[in-house]
């Protein structure tokens, strides 16, 4: 259970949730400020498809406890768990850009609790801040790098190891 959700603890802000994500860490407090505007706290319940691969990418979350896999459909093999995720990462970067469609499937493996920022809400922003779009974009394109290495090496791995091993 994380402090937003015990009895009598002090109530985080969108903004105190968002500074302290290391994601963010180095944008600016107006920033900080703006992106709040669009958060919100959310769980995402152990055993639940968070998104599936395909389906319409309308927000991202910075998951703050819990575990989420990102996976994708290998013919012959079915879902291919490509990543796992935990506190401190960053799940979904296909919100920003066209055609705003998922590029994996996304799993709740146990009871996770993230920030939820809202898509449509997070590029309005950044198309009236331009420094903004710049330091999302290079965080994100980072992400992306990442995701992709990362796949990359499960995808090796599964040449390696003959089906229903």
């Amino acid at each position: 259970m994380t402090d937003w959700m015990l009895p009598g603890a002090v109530m985080e802000t969108a903004y105190d949730l968002l500074a302290a994500q290391p994601f963010l860490a180095g944008l600016s407090d107006p920033h900080l400020r703006l992106l709040s505007y669009t958060a919100s706290r959310s769980v995402l319940h152990a055993g639940s498809r968070v998104f599936s691969e395909g389906s319409r990418a309308d927000r991202f979350w910075l998951i703050t406890r819990g575990q989420v896999d990102l996976d994708t459909y290998v013919p012959g093999r079915g879902n291919v768990v490509v990543e796992s995720l935990g506190a401190g990462a960053v799940l979904g970067w296909s919100w920003l850009f066209p055609p705003y469609r998922w590029h994996f499937g996304a799993f709740a493996v146990e009871t996770t609790f993230a920030v939820t920022l809202d898509a449509f809400g997070v590029r309005r922003l950044c198309d009236q801040d331009h420094e903004l779009g710049y330091q999302l974009t290079r965080r994100f394109m980072q992400v992306v790098v990442d995701r992709l290495q990362a796949t990359r090496m499960r995808l090796l791995d599964l040449q390696t190891v003959p089906s229903g091993s």
